[in-house]
């Protein structure tokens, strides 16, 4: 990689790093207040009964906030066809991160659980093989996935009907994730995001962020050199 950096002495090193530091901290608080703004969104009410199918049978929307008040949903691409053998390899790179947190945001009145509309069998027959224990549903033939945009019908594939309308979704499924709140009786939707939107939801690529290699991706398709990690060779 040094035929592509310049090599420096310390010095002028700093000087290059707190050039970089002046805009990460301008990031940083820009970052903040996007984050406050995005808190301080208005909710909608659910007004549907949606219902999943768990381990445990048969569950509510508001059955899945565990006693909390907050929930996270994952929208993990894993359709119901039997084109489906296996979930989204780019999905289980973002749920690879999931297990270590949950405890965490369990302290901070928040429940975290994926969605899909593959059958339970498929679900849990593909987590177990991911060695993953994080709460995972199906929405089945439900209308969640596609009232939260997530899924979406043959007529509507091609149609900029994904993220807000700026992109088409090129397949029934897609990824993203939702929150709810419940106050009482009631749930309300408080946020959703989709494509670019999830970023910030995984971890390796944050690390691979401040690596010189980076993600790897430019003028690449993204995630082309993903793999299920039971995937990756025995020298990875």
């Amino acid at each position: 990689m040094t035929d592509t950096h310049t090599i420096v002495a310390h010095d002028e090193w700093i000087g290059a790093r707190k050039s970089l530091l002046a805009k990460e901290k301008e990031f940083t608080r820009l970052r903040d207040e996007l984050s406050r703004e995005r808190r301080a969104l208005p909710w909608e009410r659910v007004e549907k009964e949606y219902v999943f199918d768990g381990p445990a049978g048969r569950e509510s929307l508001a059955a899945l906030f565990g006693g909390r008040r907050q929930l996270v949903v994952y929208h993990f691409m894993f359709g119901p066809d039997d084109e489906w053998d296996e979930a989204c390899r780019s999905c289980s790179f973002w749920a690879d991160n999931f297990d270590p947190i949950v405890v965490h945001l369990h302290a901070r009145d928040v429940t975290m659980v994926a969605v899909s509309r593959a059958g339970l069998d498929k679900i849990e027959r593909y987590r177990k093989r991911m060695g993953w224990t994080f709460a995972w549903l199906s929405s089945g033939d439900g209308d969640f996935n596609f009232d939260y945009a997530a899924s979406f019908r043959p007529d509507e594939l091609e149609t900029p009907v994904f993220n807000y309308g700026t992109l088409a979704p090129g397949r029934p499924d897609r990824e993203g994730v939702s929150v709810f709140v419940k106050d009482g009786d009631e749930i309300f939707h408080a946020y959703s995001t989709y494509g670019r939107g999830i970023d910030m939801l995984n971890t390796a690529y944050h690390y691979l962020d401040i690596v010189p290699g980076g993600r790897g991706e430019d003028g690449n398709h993204p995630q082309y050199w993903v793999r299920r990690h039971d995937e990756y060779g025995s020298g990875t």
